[in-house]
């Protein structure tokens, strides 16, 4: 089964790996190429050197197509977009901003760019700004998020533009991969169950939050300051939501996360780290090798469409 994604993109399966900060390395993202999807090097803050040098090694583990997630207002951009051009990468998934100004050196050099969405107003835009594809992510998703859910972002999105719409959002398992192709999506874009893989490089005390997290553990953070962001329920973000509600202000609030999400993801901290998860965390249940993800994803998602034809 092919969609208008995979023939985009040159993969197997339409599944795309979030370009997660801190988390999607080389390793995440060859594993996630090796097994039919996308793998993405997440450039995040990172110098563009540095950027460079997980593309190389990400080559070396794969031959499959991989592409870099770019945050827009990441003062390197300019020197990560220009290092996606000058070392091949073929697939840029953009964030926080409009890329309109690297576009036409991008498509000069044969590179797919697929900016991520929250509104239909933005899509539009990437649209006209020449975007291959969207991802429209709902508010289900972990870390930074919009206002609207998955289920009603999508299709809304899919009747506004011509392009492929990818969907992102509360999608762990076939049956939510069926969904988002039925609500007229190409493919989707997962994270969070990802980050219950063995080639995920997380700290095994962030993987054990995850599997322990039920249907209502995560919190929404950041709302009163314009950048709320989806995480697991912890001390640190419980007292953010508490001091939020007090009326804290931006400086104040800041002290819950400066480097927070990277004592998370490398020293294990579950009690005052930022452990960025989506609302999907509770259908986690075990430690698995990402071929295997994303097979019970593709595969489950088929078997599910096919079903539908007898069960309903």
């Amino acid at each position: 089964m092919r969609t208008r994604l995979t023939q985009i993109l040159g993969t197997e399966t339409p599944i795309i790996q979030g370009g997660m900060a801190w988390v999607a390395e080389h390793n995440l993202a060859a594993a996630v190429s090796n097994a039919g999807g996308l793998g993405l090097i997440g450039a995040a803050s990172a110098p563009a050197e540095v950027v460079r040098e997980e593309v190389r090694k990400c080559k070396e583990l794969t031959d499959k197509p991989f592409g870099v997630n770019i945050m827009l207002l990441n003062p390197n951009a300019d020197d990560v977009a220009q290092i996606v051009i000058e070392e091949g990468v073929k697939v840029v998934t953009t964030g926080a901003g409009n890329p309109s100004k690297y576009m036409a050196a991008w498509k000069e050099a044969g590179v797919k760019v697929i900016p991520v969405v929250a509104s239909v107003a933005m899509a539009r835009l990437m649209e006209r700004a020449g975007a291959d594809a969207v991802v429209a992510e709902g508010m289900e998703s972990g870390g930074h998020i919009g206002s609207i859910t998955t289920f009603a972002l999508v299709p809304q999105v899919v009747d506004a533009v011509s392009v492929p719409v990818i969907a992102a959002g509360g999608i762990a398992d076939g049956r939510q991969l069926a969904a988002a192709l039925a609500l007229g999506a190409c493919g989707v874009q997962v994270g969070t169950c990802l980050l219950a893989s063995e080639e995920c490089p997380i700290h095994p005390n962030y993987k054990a939050a995850l599997l322990k997290a039920g249907d209502s553990d995560t919190i929404v953070t950041g709302r009163t300051v314009g950048a709320p962001v989806r995480v697991l329920k912890n001390r640190m973000s419980r007292e953010y939501v508490r001091q939020e509600k007090a009326g804290a202000d931006k400086m104040e609030l800041e002290k819950y996360t400066l480097g927070s999400l990277r004592r998370a993801v490398f020293e294990g901290d579950t009690v005052s780290g930022s452990l960025m998860a989506g609302q999907v965390a509770g259908m986690l249940h075990e430690v698995r090798p990402v071929a295997d993800i994303l097979a019970d994803l593709w595969q489950g998602g088929r078997q599910r469409i096919a079903a539908l034809n007898t069960e309903c």
